[in-house]
């Protein structure tokens, strides 16, 4: 396969690097460009919304479909099971749940995704990406029948790596990818990378979640602090030109929002899900684990 140079933003960056990074389970960590919300860049704050519960706990990933909203789950993995001291699911598979927008069930997918983060809807299928073994992105029918099961590109043909997000685009599949630190545009029948934004992350914002697309086209992308509890996260937005990168805005959310990590766009306003479980954190330490809701800005 291959891939022309200039068609990725970023190019530089330079694959040996990214081959050297490790695959991350929930908290990718690379060093990214220096300062904070950065000079001359426009920030605001944001506040939370709460719209309803999902059907089930854990949701970790949105789509938005002509009949409602898909809602991704994501069971506790292995690892967080032992950190956590609880038993393993039996059942791994993963659901993905269509509701309207009053929060009522209308249809439930059973994928084999596994601890989900980030999902997208498209083709008549919906995407999940898988966060730890066997990684990558599940398509699954309206059957639940698995359409098929591929790494995130440009990695090891096993393991891609985990991702945060997903999104589907005028067509394409969008995946916040953690091994390469980057929002990679995907071809979903041919499988073929496109193009790379680099996560625009700091060291007062290491850690990254999901992305959407605006009215506008511009992207954004869900962004936070390393922290130990509910009470020390600080998560912010940060707004990218999706034909170059740029950074255009970035936002942070006031005290006592709920902890976003899903992230859509629908009726003028971003739309967000609070997981409940959250990298360091205790399990169900938000006291807003489990809610969908809208983000406001203030």
């Amino acid at each position: 396969m291959q891939i022309k140079r200039r068609e990725f933003v970023g190019a530089g960056l330079g694959f040996g690097w990214l081959a050297a990074r490790p695959a991350s389970a929930q908290a990718p960590r690379p060093n990214g460009p220096a300062g904070g919300h950065g000079a001359g860049i426009p920030h605001r704050k944001v506040k939370t919304t709460t719209l309803f519960k999902a059907p089930g706990m854990y949701p970790n990933g949105l789509a938005v479909a002509p009949e409602g909203l898909w809602i991704g789950q994501q069971k506790i993995s292995v690892e967080q099971a032992a950190l956590w001291h609880e038993p393993v699911p039996k059942d791994r598979d993963e659901a993905a749940w269509l509701v309207d927008w009053n929060g009522k069930l209308l249809k439930t997918v059973v994928t084999r995704s596994r601890n989900t983060s980030g999902m997208a809807y498209g083709d008549g299928c919906v995407w999940m990406g898988a966060n730890t073994e066997p990684q990558g992105f599940f398509q699954t029918d309206m059957d639940s029948r698995t359409v098929s099961h591929r790494q995130i590109p440009l990695g090891p043909s096993n393991n891609g790596g985990g991702c945060h997000g997903a999104q589907w685009h005028d067509g394409k599949l969008w995946i916040v990818a953690n091994r390469i630190a980057g929002l990679l545009r995907v071809d979903p029948k041919t499988w073929e990378p496109e193009f790379l934004i680099p996560i625009h992350h700091t060291p007062e914002m290491p850690r990254w979640h999901d992305m959407t697309f605006d009215q506008d086209g511009a992207i954004w992308q869900v962004m936070g602090n390393d922290s130990t509890s509910f009470q020390e996260g600080r998560p912010s937005l940060i707004k990218y030109d999706a034909a170059t990168g740029r950074v255009l805005e970035t936002a942070e959310f006031v005290p006592g929002s709920a902890d976003p990590h899903g992230l859509e766009f629908h009726d003028g306003a971003l739309i967000s899900c609070d997981a409940g479980v959250h990298p360091g954190w205790k399990d169900l330490d938000s006291p807003l684990s489990g809610t969908i809701f809208r983000i406001d800005f203030v």
